[in-house]
């Protein structure tokens, strides 16, 4: 007869068993042949997925964008059926609003200015998620103009200023010094 202790006791085994063939297939080694198993991936395709913008703009691409042209963008690509007019909010949160965060605990407002310390994370987010249902289909240009949009809404920067790899770090967001960095040496 089964118990639940011999059942572990056999799972546990297999277990093992499995793990120690898995590292007897290591020529690194020496203790045999590869299982063959997958395929190193190229770095033309590992840099097509690495996007990530850093706090400081490492990483920006080259390319500018201006509020203005920002304002058109977020009509064309559909963002205001989302966020809706002049991304006041709609079925989304608003990206421009003049009211400082509301609420308590999690179920606090965020808005763009207030709760995100680095202007470069909006560059980052657009890049990578939006528009929502056919997100990494704009282009640089368009997203540095739709960060502008943003900003400018939020008068974080002047309405006819230029964002682009070296002017949007220098922006400085309005809650920026009241987050607590964990680990700021690898910022």
């Amino acid at each position: 007869m089964f118990t639940l202790k011999t059942l572990s006791l056999a799972a546990f085994v297999s277990i093992g068993v499995a793990g120690a063939l898995a590292a007897g297939n290591d020529t690194k080694n020496g203790l045999g042949a590869r299982p063959g198993l997958g395929a190193p991936i190229p770095e033309s395709d590992i840099k097509a997925w690495d996007i990530t913008i850093l706090p400081d703009g490492t990483n920006l691409p080259p390319g500018s964008g201006t509020a203005a042209v920002g304002a058109k963008l977020y009509v064309e690509k559909g963002c205001d059926q989302c966020h809706g007019d002049n991304a006041k909010g709609g079925r989304n949160p608003a990206l421009i609003t003049e009211e400082k965060m509301q609420g308590q605990g999690i179920e606090t407002n965020k808005t763009i200015k207030d709760f995100w310390a680095y202007s470069t994370t909006l560059y980052d987010y657009i890049r990578r998620a939006m528009p929502w249902p056919a997100p990494r289909t704009l282009s640089d240009e368009e997203v540095y103009s739709l960060v502008a949009y943003i900003l400018a809404g939020n008068k974080l920067i002047d309405e006819n200023a230029v964002m682009d790899a070296k002017t949007l770090p220098q922006v400085k967001m309005p809650n920026h010094d009241n987050f607590i960095v964990r680990f700021p040496e690898r910022i």
